[in-house]
């Protein structure tokens, strides 16, 4: 079984805790933009620091490719987390050198270490067994709390409890799986909705729901691919190709539970006498036209997906159900969002599978009106799909001494 923070030993008192946490969060102009995940790994921090053990955080940030960038330096996150944690945070680059290890040796109690981006090494990804052993060196016991990170075997999240002893999950993964094994055995109605692009990164995901679920909502640009493996014209929209089969044999195997929209809301460029136009316009799935590209569902699908929420007594949505970014074409999000949290309201039980959908719920200002935002989306995807994480087994499996 996966150990986490209550099964560490009781005297924690001057040991240094090494931390996993996800800090990949956006800067603009060398400040932290949104602390969204800052916030999420206070629980942990201060659960610790209350226990006086000194703590020491690994984290990346983007993808610098196994180089260091300035550009992606965490260096900006450690005065944002110092205000929030109320404690003072130093930082040393680069994680794995001597001036870190020196650094985890004298830290004060209270302190807190932040330490260079992971993934400046190029270790880090390939999961290198010594960059393990230079990271481990910085603290007495292991805590993974970075959720979003446990579907990746990197050094920091399975190669430093293979060999720090003891390790365990800190409070946000608790409280993630929390939330996801619920799902396992949901209260009925169940209702699922998919969005975003790529039915190939979901599709292990979307079978198992298709089984399972009283109804799955589909949107997105996934939903061009449905409705072109139905036949219909999808005009210039996204159309993942290679997957025509695999939504074929979804729909299948779905029973008449996959609903798909009525309607969608589209960029024409095609104009008239020649002209070059651009006009916005919904339109039935059956009158998408050559130079139409469908970006969001449309007005009738909002009401029959809103529709469907209604009574539900639990919810799992992962992806957009357009291109929310653009105001235009963000109609169908945020009426999905909103739907969800009345749905929440009314007493089921809500979770938003991390990734775009997380984003856009944040948008509309509905994160607090939900049951549980994810903040993960591939590793929510990989736990509900096959109900295994590599950073989650890292903390089950017998760890050398």
């Amino acid at each position: 079984m996966t150990r986490f923070l209550r099964d560490l030993p009781a005297d924690l008192a001057g040991k240094r805790g090494l931390v996993r946490v996800d800090y990949n969060v956006p800067l603009d102009a060398g400040r932290v933009a949104d602390a969204t995940r800052i916030e999420a790994s206070l629980p942990t921090l201060l659960w610790l620091l209350q226990r006086e053990a000194r703590l020491v955080l690994l984290s990346h940030l983007g993808r610098p490719e196994g180089r260091p960038n300035p550009a992606l330096s965490l260096s900006p996150v450690a005065p944002e987390l110092a205000g929030r944690l109320g404690t003072e945070v130093l930082f040393c680059a680069p994680c794995d050198g001597e001036d870190a290890l020196r650094a985890s040796r004298e830290l004060k109690a209270g302190q807190v270490l932040l330490v260079e981006n992971t993934r400046f090494l190029p270790g880090e990804t390939a999961n290198d067994e010594v960059l393990a052993g230079r990271l481990a060196r910085l603290g007495d016991f292991f805590v993974n709390d970075a959720f979003g990170t446990l579907h990746r075997a990197h050094a920091s999240t399975t190669g430093v409890p293979a060999l720090l002893s003891p390790s365990g999950a800190g409070l946000l993964v608790e409280r993630e799986l929390e939330a996801l094994g619920a799902l396992e055995r949901p209260r009925r109605p169940f209702v699922v909705a998919f969005g975003g692009a790529k039915i190939g990164d979901k599709i292990e995901l979307m079978r198992r729901f298709a089984e399972r679920a009283d109804l799955v909502l589909v949107g997105g640009a996934m939903a061009n691919t449905f409705l072109r493996a139905q036949g219909f014209e999808t005009g210039t929209s996204l159309v993942e190709e290679a997957a025509l089969d695999l939504a074929r044999s979804i729909l299948s195997a779905g029973e008449g539970r996959i609903r798909l929209p009525a309607d969608v809301r589209v960029l024409d460029r095609t104009g008239g006498k020649g002209e070059s136009v651009e006009k916005v316009e919904s339109v039935r799935v059956d009158a998408i036209e050559p130079g139409m590209a469908a970006l969001d569902i449309g007005p009738e699908s909002h009401a029959r997906y809103a529709e469907a929420l209604r009574g539900c007594a639990s919810f799992f949505w992962n992806g957009p159900m357009g291109l929310f970014e653009d105001p235009r074409f963000a109609a169908g999000t945020f009426a999905l969002a909103e739907a969800a949290a009345e749905a929440t309201a009314a007493g089921g039980f809500t979770v938003i599978g991390g990734g775009d959908s997380a984003a856009a719920v944040r948008r509309a200002g509905l994160s607090d009106r939900v049951s549980h935002v994810c903040t993960g989306g591939g590793a929510a995807l990989e736990y509900l799909s096959s109900g295994r994480l590599p950073g989650l087994d890292a903390l089950t499996e017998r760890r050398r001494p």
